[in-house]
């Protein structure tokens, strides 16, 4: 894995906001950050499936790890200090949230589908290439939820590098009223990573390719959401 030297892993600036909203970017990162870590720390892990961001058999890829954007809380903390680099958007409430989720390793760059996604698009190629894993929450940033969107398919094509389908389920867990219905672990609850096989795009791919990877995605996402519901006993 690439040694963290690149921008994508430093705070952005914050001169263009006023003084109350930078004190409020920093203030929220912070508490997001000590939140997720405090709850993370009591959450008892286990894996199903091949965790192919530390394998040996994916030790030559970058890993595209693709989850659901409720299960962003569970996924940070599993995830944290591998240096995955996710695609934020440009909004005030993403400036605190990149600042959390940079505490715990991960690498940002800013974008989304609706506002600079070609340029996150672009960067994203050119990290991915030089060894960076990326992870995307697929149906973020305001869904439509659990709906896959077209990004990675087209990542693993320009880069030959696998879409490893992710996600974490926790026993017990408080949900938000949110568009996403985010899902918040409750305190010492068993938690468990689900994996399933990596999905690879060929380099000459066409449209209707793309779109049955997108399929294949999707379905193996909703595979694993099911999983973790009979897991769950839900």
């Amino acid at each position: 894995m690439p040694k963290q030297k690149d921008k994508v892993y430093q705070f952005a600036s914050l001169k263009g906001y006023s003084f109350w909203e930078r004190l409020m970017i920093r203030l929220a990162g912070w508490c997001f950050y000590a939140a997720i870590k405090i709850i993370g720390m009591t959450l008892r892990f286990e894996v199903e499936g091949v965790d192919y961001v530390g394998s040996n058999s994916m030790a030559k890829y970058s890993p595209i790890v693709c989850s659901w954007h409720d299960r962003i809380f569970g996924c940070t903390y599993y995830m944290r200090g591998r240096g995955l680099v996710v695609m934020s958007s440009i909004s005030f409430d993403a400036e605190y949230t990149a600042r959390c989720i940079q505490r715990f390793g991960f690498g940002v760059i800013k974008g989304s589908s609706t506002r600079g996604g070609t340029r996150a698009l672009v960067e994203m190629i050119r990290l991915v290439k030089k060894g960076f894993p990326t992870a995307f929450t697929i149906d973020g940033p305001r869904g439509p939820r659990y709906q896959v969107k077209d990004g990675p398919p087209l990542l693993a094509k320009r880069t030959g590098n696998p879409i490893i389908p992710f996600m974490v389920e926790t026993k017990s867990f408080w949900t938000m009223n949110s568009w996403d219905k985010l899902q918040i672990p409750v305190p010492f609850s068993r938690a468990r990573a689900f994996f399933a096989d990596p999905i690879f795009v060929a380099p000459d791919a066409d449209d209707d390719e793309l779109a049955k990877k997108s399929t294949d995605l999707q379905q193996a996402l909703d595979d694993l959401v099911l999983k973790g519901r009979e897991w769950a006993g839900r």
